[in-house]
């Protein structure tokens, strides 16, 4: 049997191990069945949505639910069920690209500067800090407003902003292990610093960066239904939770079921995504109150 074999075998063997202490907990469980079942939703729906999403009918604004309308239907009478069934593709197509993107280059980042050390990596984290102190909306409409909207932009936006926090989790996580022997001999080895990195230093952060890639995740799912609500996410017709929100907003007195259903739909799912971070963090033996050094 070979190295390569070996190893296989025994990340496949962790993996499983890790999967049945998640699917031990409670909020595992309930965690890890509402993001699958979203998911499964989202591939299906354009199959089992009772009504194509942009068919209008004016007889039926703002119509309550019925035997033929389950969640009713909106200002233009568009059926909400289908809408909201169709709701949560764009977001988990777009956050489901930009979340492993931001985790890749933030972690990347944050190791590296986090073995260099000195003042370059000093300089980095007052660079990293005067972009976590501004608010990331604002930080977001900039780049939005001057580069248009759309899934082009929104993807390396959403990428880039929510990366800059994994750099200091990244970073926090290096100091704890370049300390400890197995760095120290291979620097005396001469290995390059790529190579410390990928043999030493990742395999040792990999379970924060994992954690902490969940959890990014969800927030961005946030700010993606919060861009679409401001009116900067997707463009209509499209479905979209966020935007749904913010078309109905202004019938709630009267005619409260278009806001209800894609609330609940986009609840539901980041629910769903810190249960499961939560049980991921617990099965891996991760603090996730543990706070990053400045």
């Amino acid at each position: 049997m070979t190295v390569s074999s070996t190893s296989h075998q025994q990340e496949h063997g962790r993996f499983i191990t890790v999967m049945r202490d998640i699917l031990a907990r409670p909020s595992g469980r309930i965690g890890l069945t509402l993001v699958f079942f979203h998911i499964l939703l989202a591939l299906l729906s354009p199959s089992i949505a009772p009504y194509d999403f942009k068919l209008q009918n004016s007889s039926l604004m703002l119509s309550p639910p019925s035997s033929e309308h389950w969640l009713g239907a909106d200002h233009l009478g568009r059926d909400i069920l289908s809408r909201t069934l169709m709701g949560g593709r764009e977001a988990l197509l777009v956050t489901g690209i930009a979340t492993p993107l931001a985790v890749i280059w933030g972690g990347f980042i944050g190791i590296l500067f986090g073995l260099v050390g000195g003042r370059v990596d000093e300089v980095l984290m007052r660079i990293v800090d005067a972009f976590l102190s501004l608010p990331w909306i604002l930080k977001m409409l900039v780049l939005i407003v001057t580069f248009g909207t759309g899934i082009g932009v929104l993807i390396p936006t959403l990428t880039f902003f929510y990366g800059i926090p994994v750099i200091r989790v990244a970073r926090a996580a290096t100091h704890d292990i370049i300390a400890r022997d197995f760095v120290w001999a291979a620097k005396a080895r001469g290995h390059s610093r790529i190579s410390i990195i990928w043999r030493e230093l990742l395999p040792n952060v990999l379970d924060t960066l994992m954690v902490e890639g969940a959890m990014r995740w969800s927030w961005m799912l946030l700010a993606f239904s919060s861009l679409s609500f401001l009116g900067f996410g997707v463009s209509p017709p499209t479905p979209d939770w966020g935007l749904m929100i913010s078309d109905a907003r202004g019938f709630m007195s009267f005619a409260p079921w278009g806001v209800i259903a894609p609330v609940i739909g986009l609840s539901s799912l980041i629910i769903g995504i810190n249960l499961s971070a939560d049980a991921l963090a617990k099965a891996l033996g991760i603090d996730r109150a543990q706070k990053a050094p400045m």
